[in-house]
């Protein structure tokens, strides 16, 4: 099941890079986002900076929030491109669906494990009532690989407590309704300024992980791989961009995000975590790998 994703992934960057570029009809695509955070802000950098403009593409952004309900959306015709946690396609692949990762979001895991005061280590955390997105997120699975290697399994030495995204999941730590959470940047800072102990971080564990991808059904993109190549174009100029001017990246996300509550260091931060030497816009193998490993297979 990976290596048909993958493989399909792979022929079409290298499609990307040999793919020569003409004078191009404007075209109307269809993407979602599965939250409008810094996380898949490179989405809105090349809508705001006109990357997709440039590649005669009138892209359509969307949020849709759950990343089951845009996988959903794209089988049924809606989408043309859905950009989502990696293990919903792949969960969609596994039930039948002909759809296909083609380019990646977030090329690696963000989360830091947030405590009460209380907990200082992780083998405090035993007993600990831990809040999570669902019990079969990409991100849930990863906690509970981190918190494996650490000595802690599930459900033997802690409870998840379905919350919902990452803002209700932070405001549940804060009122006491749970005692430990995985956040991403940059609320793992913002929960460290509340008082908040970070227990350690994914990446010390997980090295390699496809977090967020761009999925596509398979038959559209046989039929429109041209207009799917000016996509990539569009999306490989955005991550370049991003990378090659830091500071204005960051002044734009924070204002398109409206994330005036976090530091320019914190934004920094999190563009250094984004863009952490691997290209962006393509699925890393590794990453694909471990998605496919700490995810188990989903009953039809």
């Amino acid at each position: 099941m990976l290596r048909k994703i993958s493989s399909f992934a792979f022929l079409f960057v290298l499609l990307l890079h040999l793919s020569p570029t003409f004078a191009q009809e404007r075209a109307k695509l269809r993407v979602s986002s599965a939250t409008k955070t810094l996380g898949y802000g490179p989405l809105w950098v090349g809508f705001k900076m006109g990357f997709f403009d440039r590649h005669g593409l009138d892209v359509d952004l969307v949020v849709i929030r759950a990343s089951d309900v845009g996988i959903q959306a794209l089988a049924g015709g809606s989408l043309d491109i859905a950009g989502s946690a990696a293990d919903a396609p792949i969960a969609a692949v596994e039930k039948g669906l002909d759809l296909v990762m083609i380019g990646g979001i977030i090329n690696g895991l963000t989360q830091s494990i947030m405590a009460a005061k209380r907990f200082k280590r992780y083998e405090d955390l035993r007993g600990a009532t831990f809040g999570a997105i669902s019990l079969t997120s990409g991100v849930t699975f990863a906690l509970r690989q981190v918190l494996k290697v650490k000595g802690l399994e599930y459900p033997r030495d802690y409870k998840l407590l379905v919350i919902g995204g990452s803002p209700q999941t932070y405001a549940a730590l804060n009122t006491g309704q749970i005692d430990a959470a995985a956040l991403s940047l940059p609320l793992n800072y913002a929960a460290e300024e509340q008082g908040f102990n970070e227990i350690g971080r994914f990446i010390d564990v997980i090295p390699n992980y496809q977090l967020a991808s761009l999925s596509v059904k398979r038959s559209w993109a046989d039929k429109n791989r041209a207009l799917l190549v000016r996509f990539m174009r569009s999306m490989a100029q955005t991550y370049r961009w991003i990378y090659q001017n830091k500071e204005a990246a960051v002044d734009l996300l924070a204002q398109e995000m409206n994330s005036s509550g976090i530091t320019r260091d914190e934004a920094g931060s999190f563009i250094r975590a984004l863009i952490r030497g691997t290209r962006m816009e393509t699925l890393t193998w590794m990453g694909c790998k471990s998605l496919s490993r700490f995810t188990p297979s989903k009953p039809n």
